[in-house]
């Protein structure tokens, strides 16, 4: 059973982080665009269905599916695993970038955006570099 939670951990990791990439790069172009446009309209639809329907969703099931393998594998396993501990520390980051992104996606609906495209080009640059730090952990195991 272990294999098939990590398979569908997997499988929530990859959703949460498609979303997660794509999201800011919706933002810097919904920047280009003037309130009450079509095309700014289009992109609050795509804002909020995508946070709605596979970044939130995905997120739950990461988190969720994680702390049960991690259950499974017990406390003694827990306490020696170090890359574990940074990696819940780099993951509760990742879930904070998250919430920034769905504060992000409420103020561009109200009209209220007042960040840049250049500001959400670096912002996008967060979940990769997070993701990075985080796959490596979990694979290398470095302590």
């Amino acid at each position: 059973m272990y294999e098939w939670l990590k398979a569908f951990h997997i499988i929530a990791v990859i959703a949460w982080m498609a979303g997660m990439l794509y999201l800011p790069r919706l933002f810097v172009y919904h920047c280009a665009t003037e309130p009450g446009e079509r095309q700014s309209e289009t992109f609050k639809v795509m804002e909020r269905r995508l946070l709605k329907f596979i970044i939130n969703p995905a997120m739950i099931a990461t988190w969720l599916l994680g702390l049960w393998l991690i259950w499974l594998m017990g406390w003694d396993g827990f306490r020696q695993s170090g890359w574990l501990h940074l990696k819940l520390v780099l993951v509760f980051l990742m879930s904070g970038v998250h919430g920034m992104l769905s504060r992000y996606v409420k103020d561009f609906a109200a009209d209220a955006n007042r960040k840049s495209q250049k500001f959400y080009r670096i912002i996008n640059e967060v979940p990769t570099i997070l993701m990075v730090l985080i796959v490596i952990l979990a694979v290398v195991k470095p302590f």
